[in-house]
């Protein structure tokens, strides 16, 4: 059995309703934070401008949202379903690949011999917008 005490001034609902939905919630929000910081290096701001630190911010969160919505189209089934973001970028990135543009489509072409090319079918599929 594992017990938590927590210790706290509020009077409205049970105590398994506020560790629940409300200490364990703060949990995973600075989860969150610490795989912002650690997996993008966030955390770097190294510019003399507050505005230079403050875009290269903006632009690490958009870098995060997008690692998230890439990780939620992975199929569960595969390998790379939990992996970390530092795995991801490594085997899903950082890929030699042939990009082929034409007036109506973007094609890209790996080698034959990738090891996560069923992954990327998958992604893309995953990414693709609804019909509409």
């Amino acid at each position: 059995m594992d017990i938590r005490y927590v210790v706290t001034s509020l009077t409205e609902g049970s105590a398994e309703h506020i560790y629940d939905t409300l200490y364990c919630a703060r949990g995973q929000a600075e989860n969150l934070i610490k795989r912002h910081k650690t997996q993008l290096a966030s955390d770097r701001t190294s510019c003399r401008s507050a505005n230079a630190n403050q875009m290269r911010l903006i632009l690490h969160t958009a870098a995060y949202w997008l690692m998230w919505r890439i990780q939620q189209a992975i199929p569960k089934a595969t390998a790379l379903a939990a992996a970390e973001f530092a795995t991801l970028r490594l085997r899903l990135l950082k890929v030699a690949a042939r990009v082929i543009e034409s007036a109506s489509r973007i094609r890209v072409a790996f080698a034959s011999a990738c090891p996560d090319a069923g992954v990327f079918k998958a992604i893309a599929t995953g990414l693709r917008p609804a019909p509409t």
